[in-house]
């Protein structure tokens, strides 16, 4: 009889699947393409229409089932935060996110194993980023994993320290990266000229993705960018053009910045996303918080030059693949200003940084990171 790794895939036909669903659809993917001899991989889903299971069948050829709860995801996600029912059963369970069955059992004695995934901690870092309802969720998962899951799943050994801060989990922490999302693949010439023609972006630009909010750095970026000496680069930001009541061509002409110089995209298209990564002239990643940094991995893998702050997530990341500028307690817009401005006016700059960021992507591929999964289930 094969060995089934039940991967929890729920968030893929989620009304805003998200990052979250990209990671989702990516790994279960990988895992499916990289399964052992003698293994297979089933998903499980909350209850859901027809079409969402007829969605997961497609979207994953290859998987032995799908297992259908009788609980739709929102019962299903108070359930599971009371320790209420014992669906999905038990085995060897995988889930992308917090959003699992956690359960006392003992796998030595069972072989039954669940194994979570931590993205970031905002819930406790920006709780004002999430809806209360959320953040409370959020707390009391993490505290049944830290009773209850064999194993516990972070992107980078930056948020594996910081995660110690909040809670043990001893060794059952493994660090396991991201890789960019599917379909994210380098344009041809013609093709990826097209594409940005048609989003209306201008021939030279910056990148820069996120909201308003104050951790995404993007606030700090346009103050840079309206500095005296800083050339006058267009910057298109992926992301939503307001963020409550704060819209960003009022930010950006408070900081100095044409708002005319501002475009805002919000790009599902991979293939779109491919063209304008792939013809920034840098890409700038300010942010003060990251979690996974999969923006840094998904510019690396265009070969765009990058320009990030030195958090401890993007250092690791990056590893001197891009160019860091320090957050420090203060003159962080002066500094990120001063990195611009280098790359804009040093083409060699930007030519180093566009060689060392395609030697960078190699480290990430989703393969890679399945077949680390394959082995973490083994091992336990």
């Amino acid at each position: 009889m094969p060995i089934t790794l039940r991967m929890i895939v729920d968030q893929v036909v989620a009304p805003v699947p998200g990052p979250l669903g990209r990671y989702t659809q990516a790994l279960t993917s990988a895992l499916i393409a990289s399964t052992p001899s003698g293994c297979q991989v089933e998903a499980v889903v909350s209850s859901s229409p027809p079409t969402d299971y007829a969605r997961i069948e497609a979207m994953f050829p290859g998987l032995s089932g799908l297992y259908k709860t009788s609980l739709a995801r929102r019962e299903l996600a108070g359930a599971w935060q009371l320790g209420l029912t014992t669906s999905p059963g038990g085995g060897m369970i995988h889930a992308p996110s917090l959003f699992a069955p956690l359960r006392r059992h003992d796998r030595t004695v069972s072989g039954d194993q669940v194994v979570v995934t931590v993205h970031d901690l905002t819930a406790w870092t920006h709780p004002e980023a999430l809806t209360s309802t959320t953040v409370s969720w959020t707390k009391a998962m993490l505290k049944r994993a830290r009773r209850h899951a064999d194993a516990v799943v972070v992107p980078t050994h930056a948020l594996a320290e910081r995660l110690a801060d909040i809670a043990d989990f001893g060794e059952r922490v493994r660090v396991i990266g991201t890789a960019p999302r599917v379909g994210l693949v380098m344009p041809g010439d013609g093709e990826g000229s097209i594409r940005r023609a048609r989003l209306g972006l201008p021939d030279e630009y910056l990148v820069a993705r996120g909201t308003l909010e104050a951790r995404t750095g993007l606030v700090e970026l346009l103050e840079a960018l309206g500095r005296p000496g800083v050339p006058q680069i267009p910057l298109v930001v992926l992301g939503p053009d307001s963020w409550g009541e704060v819209h960003l061509a009022t930010v950006a002409e408070d900081s100095g910045v044409d708002a005319r110089r501002v475009h805002a995209l919000q790009i599902d298209d991979p293939s779109d996303l491919a063209a304008v990564l792939a013809g920034a002239t840098a890409v700038v990643a300010p942010g003060h918080e990251e979690g996974a940094a999969t923006d840094l991995i998904e510019a690396f893998s265009m070969g765009a030059p990058v320009i990030h702050s030195d958090t401890a997530t993007h250092l690791e990341v990056a590893a001197e693949a891009g160019l860091a500028v320090t957050v420090g307690s203060g003159g962080f817009v002066e500094r990120l200003a001063a990195a611009v401005t280098s790359v804009i006016e040093h083409p060699s700059l930007a030519d180093r940084l566009a060689v060392t960021s395609g030697d960078r992507a190699r480290a990430f591929s989703w393969r890679d990171s399945a077949e680390r999964v394959w082995q973490l289930h083994a091992d336990l």
